[in-house]
């Protein structure tokens, strides 16, 4: 069974990069001039190619890494400082700007699978996260957790996506721009547990 602490933390910590609240409004921008049936199809869609490209990297990534020759030590150190760079983003709202100004350049008359799921949703730092949870655990014990917190998050983004226009109004501006800024700074601190955790492998951490 699953340890609930590694639920919790795995969780908060795809949630937070995954950003639904970030992500929501951008998808309800891309899908305004669909109908209702469009818009849902296209948000089930979205999550679908995300959830398959984040299943792929939780199953394979670390044989990669081990066959590029890069421990799983030495990514952690690596994600942790990509997790606390988006951190960095999120706090000072560049994030958002930089994912607004993508999605403006890369039209496509479909945009479920590129921008929105890739790399919208399945972007470097939910990869670099999936595959730093797939290595808590070893074989397929530990693929097994990453995927079913990732499907956890993944149904959240579903239901914001679905709901997005209704949150949006309820919210406003500038209650995403504040609940972007919370979640921010926790994940600045998830980040640094996991470069911590990478160092103290090597011994540079207690």
């Amino acid at each position: 069974m699953m340890d609930l602490a590694f639920f919790v933390t795995a969780f908060t910590t795809l949630f937070v990069v995954i950003d639904p609240f970030g992500t929501t409004p951008i998808f309800v921008a891309m899908t305004q001039e669909m109908d209702a049936r469009t818009r849902r199809m296209t948000a089930y869609r979205t999550c679908a190619v995300a959830s398959g490209i984040l299943i792929a990297f939780a199953a394979f990534g670390e044989a990669v890494l081990g066959f590029v020759g890069i421990s799983m030590e030495a990514f952690k150190v690596a994600g942790g400082a990509l997790l606390f760079l988006t951190a960095l983003d999120m706090l000072f709202e560049r994030r958002t700007k930089r994912r607004e100004d993508r999605a403006e350049v890369e039209e496509h008359p479909d945009p479920s699978v590129f921008p929105l799921a890739i790399p919208l949703v399945a972007g470097p730092g939910s990869i670099a996260t999936i595959i730093l949870l797939a290595g808590q655990h070893p074989g397929l014990l530990g693929i097994a957790e990453a995927c079913i917190v990732m499907l956890a998050v993944m149904a959240v983004v579903l239901a914001f996506f679905l709901s997005g226009g209704l949150i949006a109004r309820i919210l406003g501006k500038t209650g995403l721009n504040v609940l972007t800024r919370l979640l921010g700074m926790l994940l600045a601190a998830l980040s640094v547990q996991f470069i911590l955790d990478g160092l103290k492998a090597f011994g540079f951490a207690s």
